[in-house]
């Protein structure tokens, strides 16, 4: 059987470069070069941990360029919790944990308003604990039951 096709996406609400004068405008960035950097490396740590129709709809809705860095990453294995995204992100970038979460958060808050309420809480029901803060997001939890 073929799968049923998808209906055509409308346009990204934005273009790459309004996406990155948003990104410098949340981190404070100097140049839009360093906002740039920043998109371009927490989209790609974004892509090792996002799966599924999730990834294909967030790509859908992010400008050409940071879709093909988000899907141009094989997803991980093993999912990083929100704390072990920005280790992750700090490791493989030289950059200290701090300037790694600062620009996760940067790059996230534009993620998150081009995404939409409906696609971040699926994203987020699937990434393990940590990331919705990432996105700017209350972090709720439904209490474990003890067994």
């Amino acid at each position: 059987m073929y799968d049923q096709p998808r209906p055509n996406p409308a346009p990204p609400a934005m273009s790459f470069e309004q996406m990155l004068e948003r990104v410098r405008y949340e981190g404070a960035y100097p140049t839009l070069d360093r906002a740039e950097d920043a998109v371009r490396t927490v989209l790609a740590a974004l892509g090792r941990q996002v799966t599924g129709d999730e990834r294909i709809d967030l790509a859908q809705r992010l400008p050409v360029e940071a879709a093909l860095t988000l899907t141009a990453q094989i997803p991980d294995t093993e999912q990083l919790t929100g704390w072990g995204f920005v280790k992750d992100l700090a490791t493989r970038t030289g950059a200290t944990p701090a300037t790694a979460r600062w620009d996760t958060g940067a790059v996230l808050a534009v993620v998150t308003r081009l995404a939409g309420p409906d696609l971040l809480a699926r994203i987020l029901r699937r990434l393990p604990g940590g990331y919705a803060l990432l996105f700017g997001q209350a972090e709720l939890r439904q209490p474990q039951l003890a067994a």
